[in-house]
């Protein structure tokens, strides 16, 4: 298969994936080379938003700073390091641990981000998950030549804007697709 960079791209899981963890997932891909990919799944909230997260982990949440952040979602990621948090979000600042996926997005696993959160409600457009989606070299490359997912450069304001259950439908409507049209099984020419 010819080499294929994906960075900065939705994952769109096709009707037929069975694999619970994945089954009608979006995924934003940060980043993908030829030792593998990561990405985060962007439309499965977990029982638990910000609020709850930063009592859990001890950060005091400042409601000054932007009450209506403590109801943001939290969404499970991906089955990868499910004990660790990691925060998509723009602009890309400078924390601890941050994977610039872009000029403009950033991923960070590191706890100084949650803490400007907590305190300023900075950065502002964030995406926290609990885990995330990981794939060995040419692992994800095999998954798509085997007619798994779908891709579609990626659309900040579908990460950032849209409410978590309207993320998959607009990732599909870039590629003027109905999720509900799609065939479970796919064919080769």
């Amino acid at each position: 298969m010819n080499s294929i960079n994906l960075t900065d791209h939705f994952l769109i899981a096709m009707p037929a994936m069975d694999d619970p963890y994945f089954s009608k997932s979006l995924i934003y891909i940060a980043e993908h080379n030829d030792q593998g990919a990561l990405g985060i799944i962007v439309n499965r909230p977990i029982n638990m938003n910000l609020a709850t997260l930063f009592e859990k982990i001890d950060v005091p949440f400042e409601s000054v700073a932007s009450p209506n952040m403590a109801n943001l979602p939290v969404f499970f990621g991906g089955p990868v390091q499910t004990d660790r948090g990691f925060v998509l979000h723009r602009p890309v600042g400078e924390w601890q641990s941050t994977l610039a996926v872009n000029q403009d997005v950033g991923l960070t696993s590191s706890r100084d981000v949650l803490q400007a959160v907590a305190r300023q409600g900075q950065p502002h457009e964030i995406v926290v998950t609990i885990g995330y989606s990981g794939w060995g070299a040419g692992q994800l490359e095999h998954e798509l030549a085997q007619n798994a997912w779908l891709t579609v450069p990626a659309d900040p304001h579908i990460l950032f804007d849209l409410p978590y259950e309207e993320r998959l439908p607009s990732a599909m409507e870039i590629l003027g697709i109905d999720f509900t049209h799609l065939a479970e099984h796919a064919g080769h020419a």
